[in-house]
This record gives structure tokens, sequence and C-alpha cells, in this order.
């Protein structure tokens, strides 16, 4: 990639730092927090009991919540990729601004819902954030192809598990969530659309390697591949919903496989990317198979 690819996409990134501000709705997060429902956690010990939400449901807010925990460590990484200064440096604040409003109210729902024991959520916040979240991309574009598929991933996490919790005030909180990471994600977009046109070559190299090596940033979370099957077996996000709601969706609207004259090496990472979607579909399909006869066999034990 050109070394001044930054340089390069700075007029596009005013350009769409001034579309999402003029779009941005301000919203206050404790408006979003049934505080009436509160109670004092010495006087009254939590207690699972207390929760109207069902395991599944609780173990998808943490692992929301705790993603967004990590915030200090992915400003950093986007502050060290993208620079401080001119329009990227804007959009950093504006981004780690915005970001930081979800992870503040969906704690303080928790809390006053009393859905999650407040000790060890504590707990597993500092080993979240402890540990971190370090990037080992060295490229601008790589960084913008992985943002734009992980907004989107993140907002449709958001948003059904706003549907499945089953709770009307929660699924306002998340909808609200939801709706800035989808502007997150057409910033990054945008700007992955501008890279292709300045290195169709270089952006392809990059979108595939991220396809393929592609992990959302909550893997730190404590017993995370646990938890990641129950939202998966429970619809929320799955190898199904990742291939048909995120990868494909993205790839179409880049028109990945239209794009003409790239280098060797470009259209080799093509031609391996959609030897990946093959298998990625036939994977997620297995994994809805094997979700199928689990839920079977569970309606047959309990028949009997």
């Amino acid at each position: 990639m050109k070394p001044d690819i930054l340089a390069e996409l700075e007029p596009v990134v005013a350009r769409n730092l001034d579309r999402h501000l003029s779009l941005a709705k301000e919203w206050m997060p404790h408006e979003y927090v049934p505080w009436e429902e509160g109670r004092d956690f010495v006087e009254q010990p939590w207690h699972p009991d207390q929760s109207r939400l069902t395991p599944q449901a609780r173990i998808a807010l943490e692992v929301n919540l705790l993603t967004e925990d990590n915030l200090p460590s992915y400003h950093r990484e986007i502050a060290n990729r993208f620079g401080r200064d001119g329009a990227w440096g804007t959009w950093v604040g504006r981004w780690t601004a915005e970001e930081g409003r979800h992870a503040m109210c969906i704690r303080d729902y928790l809390l006053v819902t009393r859905a999650l024991d407040p000790d060890q959520l504590e707990a597993e916040r500092m080993a979240v954030m402890q540990a971190g979240h370090h990037s080992e991309r060295m490229g601008a574009v790589e960084s913008l192809a992985y943002v734009s598929f992980q907004e989107l991933a993140t907002r449709i996490a958001h948003r059904n598990t706003g549907r499945f919790v089953d709770d009307p005030i929660a699924d306002q909180l998340l909808t609200r969530v939801a709706a800035d990471e989808n502007l997150h994600m057409v910033f990054y977009r945008s700007l992955v659309s501008a890279a292709l046109e300045i290195d169709p070559s270089e952006t392809v190299r990059a979108i595939a390697k991220e396809i393929t090596s592609f992990a959302m940033p909550g893997t730190m979370i404590p017993n995370f591949s646990r938890k990641s099957l129950v939202i998966a077996k429970s619809g929320i996000y799955n190898l199904r919903i990742h291939h048909d709601e995120v990868v494909r969706p993205m790839l179409k609207h880049w028109r990945v496989f239209d794009i003409e004259k790239l280098d060797a090496t470009a259209e080799q990472a093509r031609e391996q990317l959609a030897v990946h979607l093959d298998i990625l579909q036939a994977q997620a399909e297995r994994q809805q198979e094997r979700f199928a006869e689990s839920a079977a066999s569970r309606r047959a034990r309990t028949a009997h």
C-alpha cells in the first residue's frame, strides 16, 4: 500500500465525519435505565433468582458489555493506526466518546435490574481490561477492513440480543446502541470503498486477510468459548449470521468479485477468499444441523 494512504484518505474521512455528525443523534444513557428498580447490594445481597432474564440472555448481555469494556484498548489501537491530528483525530475522539456510552448504560441496566452478580461482573471487567485488546495488524487498510466487519457484527449482536432478552427496556436500550454501531460501520465501510479506488489490489488483499482470520474482540473474556456457544445456539450470533448478514453483504457492497485488473497476489487472495466462503457456508450449515439435533434430543428427553 502506498505509504501516504492515510493522507490520501483524509478528505474522505472529513466528508464522512461531516455525514456522521449530521446523522448521529445525541442520547442520554441514563434515560434508558429503570432506576426505580435499584436496590442496595449490601443490605440486599444479589441472588440469581432476582433476575427476570433467562440464563442465555444474561450471558449474551454480559459478553456484549465486557466486549464494550475494552474501549481504552480500542482507542489506543485506532489512535496509533490513524493518528490524532486532522479529520482522523477528530473521528477517533468522536468514535471513542460514542462508544463510551454503550458500556455505561448496559452496565447500569444489568446492575439496576440485578441481572448479574455484581462482584463477578466486576472481577471479569478487571480481568478483561487488564488483558486488553492487542492487534497484530500493521497496515491501515487491514485495520479499516477489520473494523468494518466488526462494527457490523457488533450491531447485529446488540440488536439480536435486544430481541432475544424479551424485556422492552433492554430491547429499547440495545436498539439505540445498535444504531450507533451501524453509523460506525457505514463510516468505515465508506473508507474501504475509497481505498479500493486508490489501491484495489492492496485493499482486496486486506479484505481477504481479515475475513479469513476474523475474530470478535471479546475473545479474552473468561469462558468465552462456552459463552459464545450459548450465544450461537440462541440465534444471537453464529456462523450462519456471520456468513449471511456480515461477510456476504459487505463483499457485495464493495463488489469485491467484480474488480478488474488486480495484481497476481491480489487475484490469488480473492480466489482463496472464494474457497474460504464456501468452507464458511458449509461450517454454518453443519453448526445449524448440530444445534437442531441437540434441540431435538432435549425435547425427546423432556417428553420422557
